[in-house]
């Protein structure tokens, strides 16, 4: 389970465009948005970017989305929220494209030998 603390999550709502959300905080469909949101959260509190820089990184990522026929129905929100995070991770140098790419190839593999409704857990042979 993810959680994040509230206070920061109302100030992001805040500073980013078009969080989904309720009653002002955000809400998330899956718990994989949840993580996304946490992990931009941390990333920025640790220094990693600001949220002008993330605002625009992420604005970039859904511009380049509905450039290539994105509905733009909200469903996707997070998608280019996470693209926005590879991105950003990726030009900071905190890890390779290479790196990423491989990480998601090995969750894809964990989420295909994983029973539905289990949770998927990445083990070592998940990278071959």
């Amino acid at each position: 389970m993810t959680t994040i603390d509230k206070g920061a999550a109302r100030r992001v709502v805040e500073q980013v465009a078009g969080v989904p959300q309720e009653c002002g905080e955000p809400v998330f469909r899956e718990p994989w948005e949840a993580q996304a949101f946490a992990m931009a959260l941390a990333l920025h509190e640790r220094g990693l970017f600001t949220w002008p820089e993330w605002a625009a990184t992420l604005s970039g990522e859904i511009k380049r989305a509905q450039a290539a026929g994105d509905p733009d129905t909200g469903e996707t929100y997070y998608r280019h929220w996470l693209n926005a995070l590879e991105r950003l991770v990726s030009e900071k140098g905190v890890a390779s494209q290479e790196t990423l790419t491989r990480y998601q190839n090995a969750w894809d593999h964990a989420a295909d030998r994983t029973p539905h409704g289990a949770p998927i857990e990445l083990r070592p042979t998940d990278f071959k």
